[in-house]
């Protein structure tokens, strides 16, 4: 297949799999104007396959950061009402969410960090319906990628840059398994896989984690009622999607007071525009009580203090080392790919679909499960070719779950 074909492979695949766009759905597109083409595309598609109406957010990097270096104060404490009942009104004609992701992983360094921390707590707040909605799958969503020209020179820095694109580009192609032809297939296929590894752990019920590994000795315990789910999701119509492509993990919600013990982060994470490197948290009754990182410390201690739920995980994800992004040896300082090469936590917001009888309860019926809200939600990832997780089920026994970073069943 030439580009142009993958191209037209990877936007069918985004509809007809990632949104499953239905007859007569809304579709909403949050993306930069690095992605101009390739989203054009992707809504052609989507009305091909049925849809009502396809309307397209656009954001532009430079006036981002114009808007961080030189907007008073005061605007970092506000989000625009417009922005939030846009959303709110695609939940209540039942739409679907697309990000196209083509961000410069460096856009907002050397931003002060109160700038950023405001703005985040301003925009959480205000999209407290809309994270409720997304949480909860009440509408489809999805999140996928493309390359801009500062991603592809910050992941393939050694190459020339008429080539950093097309590298990116093609390493994209591969890990969501795109390139014969025979995308929508391979992800039917991919995901009854992740389905089964979801039911054999919840054929389990496992009541702890230990994970270790070097820097890390962790102990996560899970909700009596917890669920391991798979990156295939379904709507409050039942209607099946997938929120993350590609996906290689099944994950869960941890018990928001049963995690102790410390853990180090395999990989950077990349949080609003900056990277957040070496650093290792430790936990004590759930709450991280310490934060150590050699980068981006002070931003990593602000996110943990967002709200209070910022301190305690909300999600542990499970993904063998030699999956697909892993086996490439290739650091995309992009989440979305990253965390599917690696085990990962995430601080912050559980998935309530994570547990059973939890989708669509408020937030005090949700604390009162053990089940831990905020308005972040931030993976980082800690597995490696190293760690060991052993699972110990209700009557104490303790099997093996990972063995030197595969599965051990």
């Amino acid at each position: 297949m030439d580009f142009q074909q993958k191209l037209e492979e990877y936007a069918e695949l985004i509809v007809k799999v990632g949104l499953n766009i239905q007859k007569n759905q809304p579709l909403l597109i949050n993306t930069t104007t690095d992605t101009i083409d390739f989203t054009r595309l992707i809504v052609k598609k989507a009305y091909e396959a049925g849809a009502k109406r396809v309307d397209v957010n656009y954001t532009d990097e430079v006036n981002a950061r114009l808007f961080y270096d030189l907007a008073p104060d005061e605007a970092f404490h506000e989000f625009p009402k417009w922005s939030a009942v846009q959303r709110d009104e695609l939940i209540e004609n039942k739409g679907a969410l697309l990000w196209i992701d083509a961000d410069n992983p460096d856009l907002l360094e050397g931003v002060a960090i109160d700038r950023i921390s405001n703005f985040q707590k301003a925009s959480g707040k205000a999209l407290e319906g809309y994270r409720k909605a997304v949480m909860n799958d009440v509408i489809t969503w999805s999140i996928v990628a493309m390359p801009s020209e500062k991603w592809a020179a910050k992941v393939f820095p050694h190459l020339e840059g008429e080539y950093q694109m097309q590298a990116l580009w093609d390493l994209i192609f591969q890990v969501v398994r795109i390139g014969e032809g025979t995308a929508v297939q391979k992800w039917k296929e991919h995901i009854d896989h992740l389905e089964s590894r979801a039911a054999l752990l919840n054929a389990k019920r496992f009541k702890k984690l230990h994970y270790t590994a070097e820097g890390t000795d962790i102990q996560v315990e899970l909700p009596k009622e917890h669920i391991w789910l798979s990156g295939a999701s379904k709507n409050a119509q039942s209607v099946p999607f997938v929120a993350n492509m590609p996906t290689e993990e099944v994950y869960t919600a941890p018990l928001k007071s049963g995690v102790n013990g410390y853990v180090k982060n395999t990989k950077p994470l990349v949080y609003q525009g900056n990277v957040i490197d070496d650093f290792t948290l430790t936990f004590e009754d759930g709450a991280i009580t310490k934060v150590q990182a050699a980068t981006g410390e002070k931003l990593l201690q602000e996110l943990i203090q967002t709200d209070d739920g910022a301190k305690y995980l909300g999600e542990i994800a499970l993904v063998p080392h030699e999956s697909p992004i892993s086996a490439s040896n290739v650091l995309f300082f992009n989440t979305l790919f990253d965390e599917n090469a690696s085990n990962h936590f995430a601080i912050g917001e559980a998935y309530p679909t994570c547990v059973e009888g939890a989708r669509g309860l408020s937030h005090t019926e949700l604390e009162q499960l053990g089940i831990n809200t905020s308005i972040v939600h931030e993976d980082f990832m800690i597995g490696s070719a190293l760690m060991d997780i052993m699972g110990e089920l209700e009557d104490g026994t303790i099997e093996p779950i990972f063995c030197k970073g595969a599965w051990a069943f």
